[in-house]
């Protein structure tokens, strides 16, 4: 209560891919802290409701079901104060055996879906002041080996979200991105299709893994902190500055290290 009696509503966050392993994790964190969270995903069965928790089910490349979702979210919560792009898939294997209509549909989870969430979203969080977070990847800034299709994705995501914005700091609104490193959310269930597409975090040639408490801990300390770029897990930070000092030397590491792991 504030002087008055008046009550103060706790600050609300939209998470997409919310009952993942990350997005749980981004919400059992944030929650702690006195936030309510409303998750986002096409399959919320495991994922209980409660009084500081909403799961909403949402097919994300669905036009519709995003329109209906966001109106829902909105009409529902008298502010929105952060909305974590979090949804998406990986995409493993050889461009030679990429095929146009995986490369397409790659490109709908990661990239589309979520320039249409920040649409949705752009007042609410005008009107709040709150923050775009979108969560890229190493892949997002750096080549990565058998990840043409995601790397682009990611590249694709962080090049909207970095010019988002310059468009957003006169509206006093943060954009913000992550990206960590590999984040072990899906291990050993990788259920990898055809073409290649398979759940996050579930491959088996990544180095150093996170769990997702620890990557959550880690994005929402630099997210406080105000970061424009967060390199999440101490491979994400040193393929950020290596990267930056000398591609090619990134490159020859990213290569002996994930390509000959990948077999």
């Amino acid at each position: 209560m504030v002087p008055g009696g008046r009550a103060v509503s706790a600050p609300v966050a939209v998470i997409s891919g919310g009952a993942g392993g990350l997005g749980r994790a981004f919400s059992a964190a944030l929650r702690a802290e006195g936030w309510k969270v409303v998750l986002l995903d096409r399959d919320i069965s495991g994922v209980e409701d409660a009084p500081d928790q909403q799961a909403i089910t949402c097919d994300l490349t669905d036009p519709a079901q995003m329109d209906d979702a966001c109106a829902r979210v909105i009409a529902e919560n008298p502010r929105i104060d952060l909305v974590i792009y979090n949804a998406g898939v990986t995409q493993i294997g050889a461009f030679e055996d990429l095929t146009d209509a995986a490369h397409r549909r790659l490109f709908e989870i990661n990239y589309f879906a979520a320039i249409s969430m920040a649409r949705h979203f752009l007042d609410p969080l005008r009107q709040s002041r709150g923050t775009h977070l979108a969560i890229s990847s190493v892949a997002g800034f750096s080549p990565l080996y058998h990840r043409t299709a995601y790397a682009a994705s990611k590249h694709a995501l962080e090049g909207f979200f970095s010019s988002l914005r310059s468009e957003e700091a006169r509206h006093g609104v943060r954009v913000q991105i992550a990206a960590p490193s590999f984040v072990a959310t899906n291990i050993g269930r990788a259920e990898r299709q055809e073409d290649g597409i398979a759940r996050p975090g579930s491959a088996t040639d990544g180095v150093d893994y996170m769990t997702p408490e620890e990557a959550a801990k880690v994005i929402l300390r630099g997210m406080k902190r105000g970061a424009p770029m967060i390199p999440a897990g101490r491979v994400a930070r040193l393929s950020w500055w290596i990267n930056r000092l000398s591609p090619r030397l990134f490159q020859r590491l990213m290569e002996r290290n994930i390509s000959t792991s990948d077999g």
